[in-house]
C-alpha cells in the first residue's frame, strides 16, 4: 500500500517554511512525494482555541531566547541559508492561501508554493498586498490575473475553509503538521520522526 505523506501549511508561519525547505531531502531519500495541504492558520487557532507561540509565551522569561536560539541550530543542521524574518510579521496570508487552494492540482502547484515560500521568507515581502502579490506572480511567469480572480470566488473560499475544517477535525492545532498515514506529527522538531515513519510504512 503506497505510504500517503500530507503538509498542512499556512505560509505564514517560518517554521513552515523551514519544513518546506527540508521536504526535498526526505523526498529524494524516500521516494515519497508529500501532498501540500493548504490550511489558514488564523481558522485553525480560533477552532482550536490556540494561539501562536510569540502571543502564547510572550510574557515567559527566557522562552523566546530559546526559541530563537533553537531556530538557529535547525537553520544550521539543514543548510538554510537564505532564510530572513519578514518584517511585515505577522502577514496575513488570507489572499496566499486561497491561492494555494486555487494552484493545488494544478501543474503550477510546486511553482506557486516555492515562489510564495521564497517571497515571505527569503525576500521579505508583505504578501498580504493584493499589489505585490500579483506583480511577484507575473514576475515569475505564473498566470497572476487568472489566480487572483479565482482567489475571490465564493467556491475557491469555501475550499480553503473546507481544507482548514477538515485539517482540524483530523487533529491539527497549528503549522507545520504532518499526516503520515494515521500518524500526526507538528512542528519543525518532529520532521525526522515524519521520516522515520514514512520508512516504517514503505
Amino acid at each position: 500500500m503506497a505510504v500517503i505523506a500530507e503538509f498542512h501549511y499556512d505560509f505564514g508561519s517560518p517554521n513552515s517554511y523551514f519544513c518546506h525547505r527540508v521536504i526535498p531531502q526526505i523526498e529524494s531519500r524516500t521516494g515519497i512525494k508529500f501532498q501540500y495541504v493548504p490550511i489558514l492558520l488564523g481558522g485553525v487557532f480560533k477552532a482550536t482555541n490556540n494561539k501562536s507561540p510569540m502571543e502564547q509565551f510572550a510574557e515567559v522569561k527566557n522562552k523566546k531566547e530559546y526559541f530563537a536560539r533553537e531556530t538557529e541550530r535547525f537553520i544550521q543542521k539543514h543548510a538554510i541559508n537564505k532564510y530572513i524574518r519578514n518584517p511585515h510579521f505577522p502577514v496575513n496570508t488570507l489572499h496566499i492561501m486561497r491561492g494555494a487552494c486555487y494552484a493545488a492540482g494544478k501543474d503550477f502547484e510546486a511553482d506557486y508554493i516555492e515562489i510564495v515560500y521564497q517571497s515571505m521568507w527569503e525576500k521579505g515581502l508583505k504578501m498580504d498586498d493584493p499589489i505585490i502579490i500579483q506583480e511577484v506572480l507575473k514576475e515569475h511567469g505564473l498566470p497572476a490575473e487568472e489566480i487572483i480572480s479565482a482567489s475571490q470566488s465564493s467556491e475557491i473560499k469555501q475550499l480553503l475553509i473546507d481544507s482548514t475544517s477538515s485539517s482540524v477535525q483530523k487533529g491539527n492545532f497549528g503549522s507545520p503538521t504532518f499526516f503520515v498515514g494515521e500518524e500526526m506529527f507538528f512542528g519543525k522538531d518532529r520532521i525526522e520522526e515524519v521520516e522515520q515513519e514514512i520508512v516504517r510504512l514503505r
